[in-house]
């Protein structure tokens, strides 16, 4: 697979100059979106790509010499714009009026009792122009470059110096990938020049009896808790990330925010500011946590929950699920997978606390149990035992990946007859550790021997009351500890 990153470089003492091409720029979007959203019907229904868009869009407002008339004049209110760059604005512009036709044909067929509010035409909004080499971008040496701005009234070459830094650090880790070209974008106040790198990574193709995967938990209370675990249900490690001291930090800003607001200042951007980048070194903290713990174990895959976090927060901790960056944090982590050439799954996300692992059913969390105290990062199994309820979740995520894979794998006549052994694993939303062990038992897999059997730590096989199920044990190899199953 292809995979691009960007890095970006700032522009220092250009900010007028560039504050006036992406002017130009985003006014030229804008009269081409008109140009396109009018002619639709008409001419760009039958467009199959955008370089045909781009043909057809010249023909309607671009004059030459042997068309001298068109139904719009471009040229007379972006005279000398650059040819690559009213291309590249073209082919913008056609994609979003495209996106809005759809939405808009979506919207009529629509029953008008459940219609909501019509599709308006989209503008060019935050559009950044490519800076198209030897077009509109040429490096001079390692240090220097030339820039094409809109620069008192027209379009001239402008030297920019980049940081010795910045260039050092595009050929220590770039090396090896292919620059494409770069993208003229505005950060807060300042701009820069964001450089596109792509690379192809050929991503594993191991087989999911090999397989080692990361199964990833997202809180809000810790950051994440990893389990380390094989096709076969082997814990080969649990971690936690906490991040109290950014949590608090945030808090305290929040408090301030809200005894600010109740003064009268509803504007608080600074304080605004410091909370998101709090926020953001949350995510990228536990990405590289992940990394980390993906590079250790040589693990090919890591599985996260399918998060919709999408509408109105409620309860007490709405404050902090609004500011729970989740995607994003999935994102960096598929991203830096990718790289190692590991691979991402999502797995359904129902059941996967409430549900123990060992297979007793739904658990008791907060004020539902008495030994927990009110405690949510808490659970109690059936069975009375207590538990940590990111870890369990952990535990049933990773299994409830190699399961379908394991199903997946098999032929159709296999997998009926695996699904009518463990019936359980027909259903994805109630699979937990116990359903993999069962699918295992049921293929003839023979689990490890072990030295010593616990049901938690500190509780040994033998203290287990009698007729509860002994599925998700811990059991103690050499210095790591491992969940498998009874035999």
């Amino acid at each position: 697979m292809k995979l691009v990153s960007t890095y970006n470089i700032h522009l220092v003492g250009l900010n007028r100059n560039v504050e006036d091409t992406l002017r130009q720029y985003r006014a030229a979007v804008d009269f081409l979106i008109t140009v396109i959203d009018d002619e639709w019907n008409d001419v760009f229904t039958n467009c199959n790509a955008a370089n045909d868009a781009v043909r057809v869009a010249e023909a309607l407002c671009l004059q030459t010499h042997k068309r001298p008339t068109t139904p719009y004049n471009f040229s007379a209110k972006f005279g000398h714009f650059p040819s690559y760059l009213r291309r590249a604005a073209i082919a913008q512009a056609y994609g979003m009026v495209k996106s809005y036709q759809s939405n808009l044909k979506n919207w009529y067929n629509q029953p008008k009792s459940t219609r909501g509010k019509r599709p308006q035409r989209p503008v060019a909004g935050y559009s950044c122009p490519s800076m198209y080499k030897d077009n509109m971008y040429q490096p001079v040496d390692e240090k220097t470059a030339r820039i094409k701005l809109f620069t008192n009234g027209n379009w001239n070459w402008v030297t920019v110096n980049l940081k010795h830094t910045d260039v050092a650090y595009i050929q220590r880790h770039c090396v090896n990938r292919t620059q494409l070209s770069p993208t003229l974008v505005k950060k807060g106040k300042r701009f820069a020049l964001a450089f596109p790198f792509e690379e192809n990574i050929k991503l594993t193709d191991t087989p999911v009896e090999e397989q080692i995967a990361v199964a990833v938990d997202l809180g809000v209370n810790n950051a994440c808790t990893c389990t380390v675990m094989d096709s076969n249900g082997n814990i080969l490690t649990r971690k936690f990330l906490k991040t109290d001291k950014e949590q608090r930090e945030m808090e305290r800003i929040l408090k301030h925010i809200g005894k600010v607001q109740r003064s009268g200042w509803h504007k608080t951007p600074l304080l605004w500011a410091r909370v998101r980048n709090i926020n953001r070194h949350i995510a990228e903290k536990t990405a590289l946590f992940i990394q980390d713990l993906m590079i250790e174990y040589s693990a090919h895959v890591v599985v996260f929950e399918h998060l919709d976090v999408r509408g109105k927060k409620h309860g007490g901790k709405k404050q902090r699920l609004h500011h729970w960056r989740a995607d994003y944090v999935q994102k960096l982590v598929e991203h830096k997978a990718h790289r190692l050439g590991g691979r991402i799954a999502h797995v359904c996300a129902w059941g996967t606390s409430s549900l123990a692992f060992d297979g007793s059913g739904y658990v008791k969390r907060g004020r539902q149990s008495e030994r927990c105290k009110g405690d949510y990062s808490m659970c109690e199994f059936s069975s009375g035992k207590v538990y940590n309820c990111d870890l369990n979740a952990s535990y049933n995520i990773g299994a409830r990946y190699f399961i379908r894979e394991i199903l997946r794998s098999e032929t159709v006549r296999s997998r009926s007859e695996l699904e009518a052994k463990v019936p359980q694993v027909m259903k994805r939303s109630t699979c937990t550790l116990c359903s993999l062990y069962d699918l295992r038992a049921a293929m003839g897999v023979v689990q490890q021997p072990c030295v010593e059997r616990v049901m938690s730590e500190g509780t040994k096989e033998s203290d287990a009351p009698q007729g509860q199920p002994r599925y998700g044990m811990i059991s103690i190899r050499g210095n790591r500890k491992h969940v498998t199953s009874l035999m």
